[in-house]
């Protein structure tokens, strides 16, 4: 039996402590938005995830050069469609409910997705950037 999402999320475990603490810290601390604190902290995570996926989760031989540039692709894709729909389905859920802040508000939109972010990224590495070959055995 294939363990590859449990490597993925262990892989994910890490680079999102990283990725999370960064685009927390950058929003926080330094005060950037929502799209730059995010997009930084992606970033980082997408560096850490690329070179752990690639040799631990779906132990690749894809080549570098063509794996690295679905892989961004995948990225890109996935953070902007991820955050995107978080970021607006949470403000939409909370500004209408008045009960947290606009800061509590805005960190939830992160971890919501964050979470879409694993799920639609784990689905399309597996297809897209590091797909492996189905072998048939004969019984």
């Amino acid at each position: 039996m294939k363990f590859t999402f449990i490597r993925f999320i262990l892989v994910g475990v890490v680079n999102t402590i990283i990725g999370l603490s960064v685009m927390f810290l950058f929003y926080h601390i330094f005060g950037l938005s929502y799209w730059k604190a995010t997009f930084l902290g992606n970033s980082i995570g997408a560096c850490i995830s690329y070179c752990l996926n690639r040799s631990f989760t779906f132990k690749s031989n894809a080549s570098v050069s063509s794996s690295l540039v679905r892989f961004a692709g995948v990225i890109l894709f996935c953070y902007f469609v991820s955050f995107y729909i978080g970021k607006h389905a949470v403000h939409f859920v909370l500004n209408n409910t008045h009960i947290f802040s606009a800061t509590i508000s805005t960190d939830l939109a992160i971890l919501v997705s964050t979470c879409l972010y694993t799920l639609l990224n784990y689905c399309l590495q597996k297809w897209i950037v590091f797909p492996q070959k189905n072998l048939k055995t004969s019984a």
